[in-house]
């Protein structure tokens, strides 16, 4: 190999050991967030934690989960939340 190429296999590692490290910290510090679409069901295996409001948002995302005062709401459209099944 010629010094040429063996500089640019340094700068590649030398950049992917700082995208680690930048993902490592993110992930420790809580601030990392991801995003997966299924197809079919997703199964939880631990809690699912929704966002508490004491009234909802006026502006919410189709499929948005939320908990208002004790109730679960889903935005089944745009800017809507409705109550999930018959909580009274």
């Amino acid at each position: 190999m010629d010094n040429q190429t063996i500089k640019d296999m340094q700068d590649q590692i030398a950049k992917l050991q700082l995208d680690l490290s930048d993902l490592t910290t993110e992930m420790y510090k809580g601030n990392f967030s991801g995003h997966q679409d299924f197809s079919k069901y997703s199964n939880f295996t631990s809690g699912l934690k929704v966002p508490h409001y004491d009234t909802a948002p006026a502006s919410a995302d189709i499929g948005e989960i939320i908990e208002v005062g004790g109730k679960l709401c889903i935005a089944s459209t745009a800017n809507n939340f409705t109550i999930v099944g018959t909580q009274s």
